[in-house]
């Protein structure tokens, strides 16, 4: 391995000064985020950049003889001069404007890309800032035949030059040795302007660095494969080729924690009702807080395992080859290439969609695919599209079939439409155009993949996960009080029960009436119940009585609630599951005049509305962390619930005026 050189002949440098804070910065794509897991590993946290919404990584790492150093992740840029939020967040850290500077920056440059990567290398020191050139991936360079002299470059650019590969761990330890022979200099002679800083990157990379010709041949390989992956039609099919891939596994593998989750949880409800006495505090524990905290744990395996395989790709670099090919689609909208991986993480989960948000640069891009990625028909909205579908088409398998799809296809078509509205009015402008460097072609890092999975779990559950759990107490007391007598008609039925001579079938039929009537009459006697009878007459104009409107309620806990509550009160057990026995029973739900609850037309008005409307609290609250306010996540609120209800009061009077009941 080269060690690590400093200029031998510049004039003397002011002393060594104790290092204690340093910054890790570089481009994008340099292998930064793994040089920053490989320095502190289990030792990082995730909080935000002061004063801004951007996440900010920091950690502690052992510096050879200089004890431990605390590290800070700074976005990736390439450029500190351009107006860009990242490039903005960094000059103001470096600068000391947001909290105290670093004493020591480390830049982590590409040794396949030297030219570009030098120019950020310049702006640094003509910053006078005490730093270390990490050059990263000299496996990959040595392997496309690049040699780079490491001395003479050191010699170039008169700070130490630690030649590494961060995925392996190769070098760390010569640039833990490296923190402490930095010194302040200025070889770029203090201009910053981009064709001088431009100018001078380019002539030191060609004197360091020769090409021994496989270099060439390597990049008509990348060329060749690009050629393939970012092509209107052949990338088109390769990214859903991919993405579907991707779904088939998120799905088929996060199903098994999600169900050991569920059952546990569900055990613990069991122990806690045995353990504790009868009463509203056994109650409280076990259906508000156990299942609570089940409803926000539920989700973890999701996210972790999302983010898991997004990182895997992204290291790979065929995300940037993703957003590229959808550029030329989403931005006729407003939305950015980079919005596809949250728009598409959302048809699994809105929560990790709105998270993965953070790989969109542009502040207003971000913001727009938030507000509208959960349009995208989630996994959650299944059971209610099914019961629907079903209740609309029944005994009509094809048609049913058709309209499931129809309910992705409005979603999607929706979530354009609001993009292209925002775009001129709330959010004006357009998406920003996008200067994406394809990065090199190389092997993912697991241990980089498992601590990004890590992190964003652990975000999940300290952040959204507190307020979700309040959420379903609040909710759960909602339904569960006042406490209400029973009916005269289940008692009746009780002591019916009860007769000697009665066959014990018959017998349980009664009770499981008896059982019906009393959670029916609890339900419509409760809070929500109450809630339901007087806003009602709101939501007369879209076909729903009381009952419905109770469903669509408790739905904004989580969609899908709604089958719950809906099986409930059509016969007294909860079923997340639709099965013929619960349809038979929901369809059979009557009005209080004894009309029919689910007349087609208001199936289908309910479907929309649940298509498009915001019935998600713990995706509000999502919002609200990454946007840094209750603004937009109240605006989320509010467009949604606005739109889904005047899409479902259209169809339904068209539908009424049609003469369809």
């Amino acid at each position: 391995m080269v060690p690590a050189v400093e200029t031998p002949d510049r004039a003397p440098s002011p002393p060594a000064v104790p290092v204690r804070r340093i910054a890790l910065i570089g481009n994008p794509n340099t292998g930064k985020t793994t040089l920053f897991n490989a320095l502190c590993g289990a030792r990082a946290k995730t909080s935000n950049f002061p004063g801004t919404t951007t996440a900010m990584r920091t950690g502690h790492a052992e510096a050879s003889g200089h004890g431990t150093l605390d590290v800070l992740d700074l976005p990736g840029v390439y450029d500190l001069e351009i107006d860009a939020p990242e490039s903005r967040i960094a000059a103001s850290l470096l600068d000391g404007a947001r909290g105290p500077a670093p004493d020591a920056v480390v830049v982590i440059v590409d040794a396949c890309n030297l030219p570009r990567n030098l120019v950020l290398v310049g702006q640094l020191l003509a910053r006078r800032v005490r730093m270390v050139v990490a050059l990263n991936m000299v496996d990959l360079a040595e392997r496309r035949g690049l040699a780079i002299d490491v001395a003479a470059l050191a010699a170039r650019l008169g700070v130490p030059v630690v030649p590494m590969v961060a995925r392996s761990g190769r070098g760390l330890d010569d640039l833990r040795q490296a923190l402490g022979r930095m010194h302040l200099t200025d070889p770029s002679g203090g201009q910053t302007a981009a064709a001088t800083v431009s100018r001078w990157a380019d002539d030191i990379a060609a004197a360091v660095s020769t090409d021994s010709g496989s270099a060439q041949a390597h990049d008509r390989f990348t060329e060749r494969l690009d050629g393939v992956l970012t092509h209107p039609v052949f990338g088109l099919a390769a990214f859903i080729a991919i993405m579907g891939t991707l779904f088939w596994i998120l799905f088929a593998l996060a199903t098994v924690p999600m169900d050991l989750i569920e059952a546990t949880f569900a055990e613990l409800g069991t122990l806690v009702e045995r353990l504790l006495p009868e009463g509203p505090v056994r109650d409280l524990v076990a259906q508000g807080i156990v299942g609570g905290i089940a409803g926000t744990v539920v989700f973890l395996p999701q996210i972790c395992l999302l983010f898991f395989l997004i990182t895997l790709l992204e290291d790979t670099g065929y995300l940037a080859r993703a957003a590229f090919v959808m550029d030329r689609w989403l931005s006729r909208f407003g939305l950015p290439g980079h919005a596809f991986v949250p728009l598409l993480t959302a048809h699994a989960c809105a929560l990790p969609g709105i998270m993965s948000t953070r790989l969109i640069p542009d502040m207003r891009d971000r913001l727009t695919t938030i507000l509208v990625a959960p349009f995208m028909s989630c996994s959650a909205r299944l059971p209610v599209y099914v019961l629907l579908t079903t209740l609309l088409f029944a005994d009509r398998p094809g048609l049913a079939g058709l309209a499931f799809a129809g309910c992705y296809l409005l979603g999607g078509l929706a979530a354009l439409f609001t993009a292209k509205l925002f775009g001129s009015t709330i959010l004006k402008g357009r998406a920003k155009p996008m200067i994406l460097e394809l990065p090199s072609y190389k092997t993912p890092s697991l241990r980089n993949a498992l601590l990004t999975a890590r992190d964003q779990g652990l975000s999940f559950l300290s952040t959204a996960g507190t307020v979700i759990v309040a959420i379903c107490i609040v909710m759960w007391w909602l339904s569960a009080y006042p406490k209400v007598e029973p009916p005269p008609e289940a008692a009746r039925l009780r002591a019916a029960a009860e007769a000697p001579a009665l066959p014990n079938e018959e017998a349980a039929a009664l009770l499981a009436e008896a059982d019906a009537l009393e959670v029916k009459s609890a339900q419509a006697g409760s809070f929500a119940g109450r809630i339901g009878h007087t806003l009602a007459p709101a939501f007369e104009p879209l076909g729903f009585d009381w009952q419905l409107t109770v469903g669509v309620l408790t739905s904004f806990l989580a969609r899908e609630v709604f089958v719950s509550t809906m099986s409930v009160l059509a016969a007294g057990q909860a079923a997340d599951d639709v099965d013929d026995g619960v349809v038979a029973k929901i369809r059979g739900m009557t009005r209080d005049d004894g009309r029919p609850v689910f007349t087609p037309a208001t199936a289908a008005s309910a479907l929309v509305f649940f298509v498009l409307a915001m019935q998600c609290l713990p995706t509000l609250t999502v919002t609200r962390k990454e946007t840094g306010g209750l603004k937009y996540a109240a605006l989320q609120l509010g467009y949604m619930s606005g739109l889904a209800y005047a899409v479902a009061f259209v169809l339904y009077q068209s539908l009424r005026a049609a003469g369809v009941a």
